[in-house]
């Protein structure tokens, strides 16, 4: 890299950006907060692809995150002043694009930046030929290496399309020690790192089960990862901002939308189950011991198609008979339909209570979803009859609001090419190309063999209580399929945790889960197991299966649930 790092053995590198709407003045609260050399930001996800996709097209000169824009406006003479480097996949479906867009920007300020970007994973021109079918974006997750080559140039601010979540704090790492491509377990390490901060206020106390534990969680700060040569790191923060850097709000980050004990990705094949964590001291934890293995042969590529169009409905049922009430609503809908839409669901949730002090817990809620190709079958000719229910159903009928047209939807799914399929390309500053070689050593996924567990704790006394008093849970969605992670922090809770959270376990507490394939995966240095729901989730989250489209709230669902533990591991 030719803007050296303060340390030639460790680069110091932050986070400012989780998604597409995250906190807007957080590059400028990393850039002032304390001493960086580069600083990263993650903006896209599955359900970004598709809006930026909308995006592109009304507008084909879009298809970008356009509060990146607004980050660099405020931040690039700060950044520049501070000899801090910029990378992040806030290109979207257009980087020549942003990185066109923010060399004006530049102009207008009156700075000289040296802007480079990184393309070559849209493959939606050649999605037929691959194999991919007509989606609306095809996007291969690319690597590290064209941001490599664009900060071994030089660049200021490196901008890239769909590449791999920790792809923007691989890349740094790799540029500043000059780690070549076979360097796995190094990489592997930043690979966790990047996984680690990607998620920008995950890993410093956001959505972490034992939240009650922080004692400032009010604004939590954005997470930095000092990396270093052998890929080892240190998870922390700026000194002074709020959350918290521990082994259990790292770990969390780490459980997050993961797979089995392999994970792999376009540079390289992580070990999860290698991953050693210690609190080093407060707000920073050692990452250790990480393995890496060569590549799979194959990239994966995130498709998103138009599914149709969507619309619903929400009754209010309120007092007795509630089953009833629904089932009249249900019956009268139905019937008066002119033509019944391709999918139509009805859940009942039922949040009442019998003899409830206020109207509202003496309420359930019906909830109708329609879905079609054809815009007015689930327009008005939905939305006008379930308003004229109004007037003609159950006693007390009410509506939480009345629905309008019909909207488009989208549906993700997964595709595979081989990399060499795939171009890669780091387009430099200065408008020249290099191209990037797909991995010249290979190996195909395979699963880890179950490890050797502890022996089960002896049978004693037990207590009817939640699975959230003795452990910890993150949940995410890839796609249709749903995550759960969950750990312990005693070497007892986990010979209790590893016996007792089997897959049919997961199936009797989680009932939703009961017809549909449930993954274990278990990673004993963390204490931990990670179970996969297959197809919970339905389409993906624009598809909008269930209440929780991303799957956020399982964890926390699973850990409200009852079972019989150990007195001893309660205490």
């Amino acid at each position: 890299m030719s803007k050296l790092a303060a340390d030639p053995d460790v680069i110091r590198i932050g986070n400012c950006s989780g998604f597409y709407g995250d906190r807007l003045s957080a590059m400028r609260e990393m850039l002032e907060g304390g001493q960086l050399d580069v600083l990263t930001g993650d903006y896209l996800a599955e359900l970004t692809m598709l809006i930026l996709g909308r995006d592109r097209m009304k507008d084909p000169s879009l298809g970008y995150a356009k509060t990146f824009v607004k980050q660099i406006e405020d931040c690039l003479g700060l950044a520049l002043e501070r000899n801090v480097q910029i990378v992040a996949n806030a290109g979207g479906l257009n980087p020549a694009g942003l990185a066109e867009k923010l060399r004006k920007v530049a102009a207008d300020l009156g700075l000289d930046a040296k802007i480079a970007h990184v393309e070559g994973d849209d493959l939606l021109s050649r999605a037929s030929e691959l194999g991919l079918g007509s989606p609306l974006t095809a996007n291969a997750y690319l690597g590290a290496w064209g941001i490599v080559e664009c900060l071994n140039a030089g660049a200021d601010i490196v901008v890239t399309g769909r590449v791999t979540d920790a792809s923007v704090i691989v890349g740094p790492a790799a540029a500043h020690f000059g780690w070549g491509r076979t360097d796995y377990d190094a990489l592997a390490g930043a690979v966790v790192a990047g996984h680690v901060i990607e998620c920008s206020t995950q890993a410093t106390g956001g959505n972490y089960a034992f939240f009650t534990e922080l004692a400032d969680l009010g604004r939590p700060g954005f997470p930095i990862a000092e990396i270093r040569r052998d890929g080892s790191s240190v998870i922390t923060k700026h000194e002074g901002t709020g959350g918290a850097v521990t082994v259990d709000t790292v770990e969390a980050q780490l459980m997050y939308e993961i797979q089995g004990a392999r994970y792999a990705g376009p540079d390289v094949t992580t070990r999860l189950d290698t991953i050693r964590l210690t609190q080093e001291a407060p707000d920073r934890v050692l990452i250790t011991g990480v393995v890496g293995e060569a590549p799979p042969p194959q990239l994966k590529v995130s498709l998103n198609t138009l599914g149709g169009f969507r619309n619903e409905m929400e009754f209010i049922l309120t007092g007795l008979d509630i089953e009833a009430k629904a089932a009249l609503a249900q019956r009268q809908l139905e019937s008066w339909l002119p033509v019944r839409p391709a999918e139509l669901e009805w859940t009942l949730a039922r949040l009442d209570r019998p003899d409830a002090d206020t109207e509202e817990q003496a309420s359930a809620l019906l909830r109708c979803v329609v879905r079609d190709p054809d815009p007015n079958k689930v327009g008005r000719a939905f939305s006008s009859v379930a308003v004229e229910l109004a007037l003609a159903s159950y006693p007390g009928c009410s509506f939480t609001a009345v629905p309008g047209n019909g909207s488009p939807y989208g549906v993700y799914t997964p595709g595979f090419v081989d990399a060499t399929e795939v171009p890669h390309t780091a387009v430099l500053a200065d408008g020249s190309r290099i191209e990037i070689a797909p991995a010249a050593e290979t190996k195909a996924l395979e699963d880890v063999s179950v490890p050797d567990l502890p022996e089960p704790l002896p049978a004693s006394e037990t207590r009817r209580a939640p699975l959230g008093a003795v452990a910890l849970a993150r949940s995410g969605d890839k796609g249709g399929d749903a995550n759960i992670g969950v750990w312990v922090r005693t070497d007892e809770q986990w010979r209790w945790l590893v016996h007792t959270l089997t897959v049919d376990r997961i199936k009797e507490l989680l009932p939703e889960a009961a017809p549909l394939t449930v993954t274990r995966h278990v990673l004993p240095n963390l204490r931990a197991v990670n179970f996969i729901i297959s197809g919970l989730l339905g389409k993906g989250v624009a598809y909008q299966a269930r209440f929780d489209p991303q799957a956020k709230g399982l964890g926390e669902w699973l850990r409200s649930r009852h079972l019989d533990i150990p007195v001893e591991l309660l205490s």
